[in-house]
């Protein structure tokens, strides 16, 4: 990233800071297996618990089912309809959202052409596999080459957030400012935070827009699918049985930034070729250390918040491709 406003920011995400110090956990998808009653009932047995279901869209109200899991605890934030108040109270910040959707769209549509080549690339080098050393090293370049577009991709969407808080400064919006602080109330009366998945883009704009992160404070946050992904410091795109045909798995955006060394692949088995050697290595390789992590149903991370925490409930990737079942552990700790 090249230079950022001093206060202009707030509403993006600095993967220095830790934001929240309450427990952090991460479940499979619940449609098929719902266990987020049973880690409420540990985590937090009394008390309202705040939901966040905006990545669900016009559907966001539609909470009848995650209530009733949850003993008729919950209190929806209404994130989406929120974004939907303010767009209607503040047309000219609304049109100028639209001008940076459009722009950010662009960003993705480029970066994806350069990624595109650098993958074929790589997949090319290990079609050569076998002979010698020489390689190896390249394959390894070419790896690198994806790491480097990753990033630069993530800094380009950073600094188009940055120039448009410099201009707009959202959070001193009245309207946004309003919600913020009725966001705020509601979580500080809340024992614990669910954050449930659809759209990651939709759920991501709520969550930074109101500033969910900043009243965590010690509370657990339990998420999963794609609200498991939007914790993250990075957030990963991926589905290589798309409708549509092949598509590159792409680094779409910031997250939250609750958790570090975990990248978030929901319904993994459904979604990713697990039985492709080569095309694992290559995302494996591509986000080491980081540790590529399979949440299926039944499955969960007990805290992505702690990296000595024990990853015994779920899968990951290993470096050479394969689905790993034992005991391990986040990367920075002595298995490593």
């Amino acid at each position: 990233m090249t230079s950022t406003t001093a206060g202009a920011v707030d509403h993006l995400v600095d993967t220095t800071v830790e934001r929240g110090t309450g427990v952090v956990r991460l479940l499979g998808p619940q449609r098929l297996a719902p266990t987020v009653a049973a880690e409420l009932r540990e985590l937090a047995p009394d008390g309202p618990v705040a939901a966040v279901t905006a990545g669900w869209g016009d559907r966001e109200r539609d909470d009848a089912e995650l209530d009733a899991m949850l003993d008729g605890r919950t209190i929806n934030l209404e994130l989406h309809h929120r974004q939907l108040d303010v767009a209607e109270r503040d047309p000219e910040l609304a049109v100028a959202r639209r001008v940076l959707h459009g722009q950010l769209t662009e960003m993705g549509e480029l970066y994806l052409v350069r990624l595109g080549h650098a993958i074929s690339s790589v997949a090319h080098l290990q079609r050569l596999g076998g002979r010698g050393s020489d390689v190896a090293d390249e394959l390894e370049d070419a790896i690198e080459v994806i790491r480097r577009l990753d990033d630069r991709h993530l800094d380009r969407v950073m600094e188009a957030r940055s120039r448009f808080e410099d201009r707009w400064a959202t959070a001193e919006r009245p309207d946004v400012a309003r919600h913020r602080a009725e966001v705020a109330e509601l979580l500080t009366s809340s024992a614990a935070v669910v954050i449930a998945g659809g759209r990651v883009d939709v759920l991501l704009d709520g969550l930074r827009r109101f500033d969910v992160a900043a009243s965590l404070d010690d509370r657990p946050v339990v998420a999963w699918s794609a609200g498991a992904m939007a914790l993250a410091d990075r957030v990963v795109l991926f589905h290589d049985h798309a409708p549509q045909g092949d598509s590159a798995t792409e680094v779409h955006d910031h997250g939250l930034g609750l958790y570090h060394g975990i990248v978030a692949f929901p319904h993994a088995r459904t979604r990713l070729r697990l039985d492709d050697r080569d095309r694992m290595i290559r995302l494996a390789r591509r986000f080491a250390p980081a540790r590529c992590v399979l949440l299926d149903p039944g499955t969960r991370v007990a805290d992505a918040r702690r990296s000595d925490a024990p990853l015994t409930e779920v899968a990951w990737l290993d470096q050479d491709g394969a689905t790993v079942r034992h005991p391990g552990s986040l990367p920075g700790t002595s298995d490593q």
